[in-house]
């Protein structure tokens, strides 16, 4: 080959390359820019000391209802899909309960029922419900009484009935974890909420072992020394709070299989100085070493359907920063759910990295770089009504600007619904109307159906996979109808239909889209 040839065809080779490269760089690009098609979006309401919801000094039934929905609204108006609200703040009730008193943070006084009457849980289950959204029902587990010095003890308190079972350490109350009766009580809590009501899932967040008291020793010894355990104290802590995991675990699966159980630990499991699959940070406290939580064995064992690391820092952090705690909890998932919990309380503070408008977009944007990583809770849901450095019109004209569709769990049930069955008429000769209902041979409640809409000359594939084609997203399970007026303007488009299931599989495309033509003609056919 002349020298020319070779000096020629080495330039093409280069230049394909370089085409090649910058294809691969838009399309990397483009992904981890765009919203994923499936994400786990919440928002956590704290009850205790009425953070969010019900208002402090609010007990009148019908304006709590009102709240609870205009914050529903609200945050359904950012994108999210589920709601992870305090349901048993310190061993009290926000729903009628054998076991424990009505919260104190729901009318006032611990014991006292709403008035006019009604059940908060139920209510606030089913307003979620109809917004397609998931309920978790947040629960603390050993927290007892917040603070013995302020907060009111209904008479017929666990903590009347069985003084035996609690600690206290500086000024809360708390079950002995090492208690075998204390635990099954708390089993039997969670098994009676799994039993009677609709909830997602149970989840619990990071108060197993309270966090430390400087100079003050939680007071456990006489517990261990009665144990006759040959284990080091530290290891029967976290045998103890091992034990009440697999309990819980067992019990939620055996009322429902598909209620899920989430963990929201504290971010750090340990530091790299004191083990090495630790991450590379400097907590203060961790939680295998302080709160006695060994989340990892959790995870590992299958106890717990997600996780949500309360990673409350910000980028570039120096003790913990953000982006290694994401790689880290990503690379320990044992194949269950990860959700990162953010800390936007934090904004409007003293801290700059929180007043920054780009700090939670980054943090979305870091995240959805990890296969492993499924989506975001934010922390707490009164934050968002001062939209904090924009961070709502972030998340409505951006992040969340499509709707995302709640992340599935395999293990839980690998089942996809049948796609639903469309009936198709038009009326007047001016209204076209979709028919849809479930197809009888679906083994799985529907929970709603997504509508994709999309332009007629179209030829995409993936349009399915695609959260700018859904149109709507319908909680009707029963099924429902979808009416369009025909007009003399140009234009074109198709529709095509998908059931998703309790356990957020969706089914295959329905076998029917519409072709509306210009001048106001139209088509069914089956692409």
């Amino acid at each position: 080959m002349a020298v020319n040839d070779v000096f020629s065809q080495t330039i093409i080779y280069h230049m394909k390359r370089t085409v090649l490269s910058f294809i691969f760089l838009f399309f990397a690009f483009y992904f981890l820019q765009a919203q994923p098609k499936y994400e786990f979006r919440g928002v956590w309401i704290a009850t205790v000391n009425n953070i969010d919801w019900p208002r402090s000094g609010d007990a009148n039934s019908e304006s709590q209802k009102a709240d609870f929905i205009s914050i529903l609204d609200a945050h359904q108006k950012n994108g999210m899909n589920a709601m992870i609200v305090q349901v048993r703040p310190a061993a009290d009730a926000f729903y009628p309960s054998q076991y424990e008193p009505w919260s104190q943070w729901l009318t006032g006084e611990q014991g006292k029922a709403p008035s006019p009457y009604y059940d908060p849980l139920q209510f606030m289950i089913e307003e979620t419900h109809k917004r397609g959204m998931e309920f978790h029902a947040w629960l603390n587990p050993y927290r007892a009484i917040h603070n013995i010095k302020t907060n009111t003890v209904a008479p017929d308190h666990i903590t009347r009935k069985h003084p035996e079972w609690f600690l206290t350490y500086g000024d809360t109350k708390y079950f002995d974890p090492a208690n075998k009766e204390a635990q099954q009580f708390v089993v039997n809590v969670v098994r009676d909420i799994v039993k009677r009501y609709d909830v997602d899932a149970i989840h619990m967040d990071d108060y197993f072992y309270p966090y430390r008291i400087p100079g003050k020793e939680f007071p456990d010894e006489a517990s261990y020394k009665r144990s006759g355990s040959a284990l080091k104290k530290d290891d029967w802590r976290r045998s103890n709070v091992d034990s009440i995991i697999l309990a819980l675990s067992k019990a939620i699966k055996q009322e429902k299989k598909m209620c899920q159980f989430g963990i929201s630990p504290f971010g750090v499991w340990r530091n790299k100085e004191n083990d090495p699959r630790g991450c590379n940070c400097k907590a203060g406290q961790t939680n295998y070493d302080d709160l006695y939580a060994d989340v990892l064995l959790w995870l590992k064992n299958g106890w717990i359907d997600y996780v949500t690391p309360q990673l409350y820092r910000a980028i570039n952090d120096d003790k913990m920063a953000y982006e290694e705690l994401v790689d880290w909890w990503s690379r320990h998932s044992y194949g269950r759910n990860v959700y990162i919990g953010h800390g936007i309380y934090r904004a409007g503070g003293k801290e700059e990295p929180w007043n920054d408008p780009k700090q939670i977009p980054d943090q979305i944007k870091l995240l959805r770089r990890y296969p492993n990583v499924q989506g975001s809770i934010y922390f707490s849901s009164k934050t968002f009504d001062r939209n904090p450095n924009g961070w709502n019109d972030s998340l409505q004209n951006n992040y969340y600007k499509y709707p995302a569709l709640l992340p599935p769990m395999r293990w839980l049930d690998n089942e996809k619904p049948w796609p639903p069955i469309v009936e198709r008429t038009i009326t007047n000769d001016s209204i076209i109307q979709l028919t849809v209902r479930p197809d009888p041979r679906n083994h799985r409640e529907i929970k709603y159906y997504v509508v994709y809409q999309y332009a007629a000359d179209s030829h995409t594939e993936a349009f399915g996979n695609i959260p700018k084609f859904i149109s709507r997203i319908v909680t009707e399970p029963k099924g429902f109808q979808l009416k369009e007026a025909l007009s003399s303007s140009h234009f074109s488009y198709r529709y095509v239909i998908t059931a998703v299931g309790k356990n957020n599989h969706e089914s295959d495309l329905s076998e029917i889209a519409i072709l509306v033509q210009p001048g106001g003609k139209w088509n069914f056919y089956t692409p």
